[in-house]
């Protein structure tokens, strides 16, 4: 099956695949998943894209099976009706979805791969993740596998399978290794990512869901979808290539 290329400011996000059952979206930076009626966010857009793709007022069906945070951007499913919001939950849920990140992060991670596991759990009433002892009451397990694909003096490039899906939990389990995201200030980022905005809300991370592989909610073939990075990755991304085939 193959992805279509969208322009990303056509309806606020890039259409990557779309039939009758699913849409899969690249999600710009600083949009949140959902949120209240009237306040933006990625499912509202879509649903405006969706009504005026069958041109009609009727407030037409959503189904959102993950999130990604605010500040990260790119691949995100959703089905169009309920049976494959189902079947996507479920792909999820039994962790048969492959999911696969890129960031870049402060420093550098000193093996070119690994494993990083630890039990963490979110904070409740906020906007946060922590890392707790296996024994805490609300301990979750979080690990995920990772490969080094550049490096700078300052920087290093990972690319990230989850293995488990917890909220914040790249962000989470790089800054408490001393290895922010770059741009993420609630887990311990002195730089921003690109230009400096004055409202936290929009600022946006080094933290990029390149790659979902998963099985279409109804033929059951698997697909696999990436999303292009934003244009802000373009210089750091060259940088770090040309140092690692130094």
């Amino acid at each position: 099956m193959k992805a279509m290329e969208h322009d990303l400011d056509t309806h606020g996000f890039g259409i990557l695949l779309e039939d009758a059952h699913w849409l899969i979206v690249n999600k710009p930076h600083c949009v949140l998943t959902q949120a209240p009626p009237g306040i933006d966010s990625l499912e509202w857009r879509i649903k405006l894209y969706l009504q005026q793709q069958a041109n009609s007022v009727k407030e037409p069906y959503l189904g959102v099976p993950h999130r990604l945070d605010r500040p990260v951007s790119g691949t995100m499913v959703f089905g169009k009706t309920k049976q494959a919001a189902r079947a996507l939950a479920e792909e999820f849920q039994n962790k048969r979805a492959t999911k696969r990140y890129w960031t870049l992060v402060t420093g550098q991670v000193a093996e070119a791969k690994g494993t990083w596991h630890n039990w963490m759990r979110k904070v409740d009433g906020e906007s946060r993740s922590e890392l707790v002892p296996q024994e805490h009451p609300e301990a979750k397990e979080a690990v995920l596998h990772y490969r080094v694909m550049g490096r700078t003096d300052t920087l290093t490039w990972l690319e990230i399978e989850l293995v488990t899906g917890r909220s914040h939990q790249i962000r989470l389990q790089a800054g408490t290794r001393g290895h922010p995201v770059l741009g993420d200030f609630q887990y311990g980022s002195t730089h921003p990512f690109g230009d400096p905005v004055t409202d936290p809300r929009l600022q946006p991370i080094a933290l990029h869901s390149r790659f979902l592989q998963l099985r279409h909610p109804s033929s059951g073939e698997t697909v696999a979808v990436e999303a292009p990075l934003p244009g802000m990755w373009e210089g750091c991304t060259q940088v770090l290539t040309m140092q690692a085939e130094r």
